[in-house]
């Protein structure tokens, strides 16, 4: 099976929308890929030398429902949603270099109805990466605000936030727990973890070169994948999953439903399914140079007397068959590895 396209279509999905530039007040387009190794140096080398600190404070009333959107480029982000009508803004520039350099690192805050922006902008064609500058944030945020975060390089980590989130970085992990309304967490150099979501929409957690995990998950489809990383999928509810990676196993413990349209892919690795309740469904298993095996009762090829019960097929199996009434559909592949499915 050649999951070169498979790869690429990965890398695309996850490249697509990363920030690629903030905006001053005169709405002039700073590059940021002039700066993004520079901002990988300034979070990476903050261990070095005496550190110098400058700090901002603002706290600023947009309402319950508001919107708050955070950009930056090197540092961490920690966003926690509470109580009031309020946006608390606690930011810390910091550098391991001369203390003059924090002054060419701006904090800007504009402030909307309804609205926060908070971005960190780098002077003017500045490109001098021995600076090290970095701006790490924490955000207290009213509980259903609508919250949109991107970073550069640094860790972004988001709690108890009702409202809708969307959440990426480009080197660092991306961490959600209850956020019932998350639509979207992405990393590419980074680890993804996201739990606690209850949505009617559509969830989808994808790294390039990290591990996708997921824990108490009900939406109407999930996409969850990576191109060289595991996906581990636990206490899931959903009408459609799309579970894919290229080099990394991939376990998914949940229920499936009636109608419901289930595809799990990897190249190289496993694939553990463990599923509760009794919904019934369609199978199609392939595997190249692994074993298939199913504790649930399988009906292959339509044909009750050969019905499997823990039983293991050996490599190179494509097997099709039927549990109870065969009311949603499983498609399960992979290149390298086994693919077992059990009870719950």
């Amino acid at each position: 099976m050649d999951m070169r396209p498979t790869f690429l279509l990965a890398l695309a999905a996850v490249m697509a929308g990363l920030p690629a530039a903030a905006q001053d007040h005169d709405g002039h387009r700073v590059v940021i890929r002039e700066h993004a190794r520079a901002a990988a140096d300034a979070y990476q080398g903050r261990n070095r030398g005496p550190e110098q600190t400058e700090r901002l404070s603002r706290k600023i009333r947009i309402g319950r429902d508001g919107r708050v959107s955070i950009s930056n480029v090197a540092g961490d982000i920690t966003v926690t949603g509470g109580t009031g009508d309020e946006v608390t803004i606690e930011a810390v520039k910091r550098t391991r270099g001369d203390k003059s350099q924090l002054a060419r690192v701006t904090i800007d805050v504009d402030e909307r109805p309804g609205r926060v922006e908070v971005r960190t902008e780098y002077e003017r064609n500045w490109s001098d990466r021995s600076s090290e500058v970095s701006v790490d944030y924490t955000i207290a945020v009213p509980s259903s605000a609508a919250i949109d975060v991107k970073s550069i390089s640094g860790t972004v980590k988001l709690s108890n936030v009702q409202g809708a989130v969307r959440a990426e970085s480009v080197s660092g992990d991306v961490i959600t727990a209850s956020t019932p309304k998350l639509e979207l967490a992405k990393s590419v150099s980074g680890d993804v973890s996201v739990g606690g979501v209850t949505t009617d929409g559509d969830l989808s957690a994808t790294s390039v070169s990290g591990s996708v995990s997921a824990k108490g998950l009900k939406a109407r489809g999930l996409d969850l994948g990576s191109v060289s990383g595991n996906v581990t999928i636990i206490d899931a509810t959903c009408d459609r999953l799309d579970g894919k990676t290229v080099s990394g196993h991939i376990e998914y413990a949940g229920s499936i439903v009636k109608a419901g349209r289930y595809n799990i892919n990897t190249h190289s690795g496993g694939i553990r399914l463990t599923l509760s309740g009794s919904t019934g469904f369609e199978l199609t298993a392939n595997t190249f140079s692994g074993n298939v095996r199913s504790d649930l009762p399988i009906t292959i090829g339509g044909d009750s007397g050969r019905r499997t019960d823990r039983r293991r097929f050996g490599p190179g199996r494509s097997i099709r068959g039927t549990f109870g009434d065969g009311s949603a559909t499983l498609i399960v592949r992979t290149f390298s590895g086994d693919i077992v499915i059990e009870k719950r």
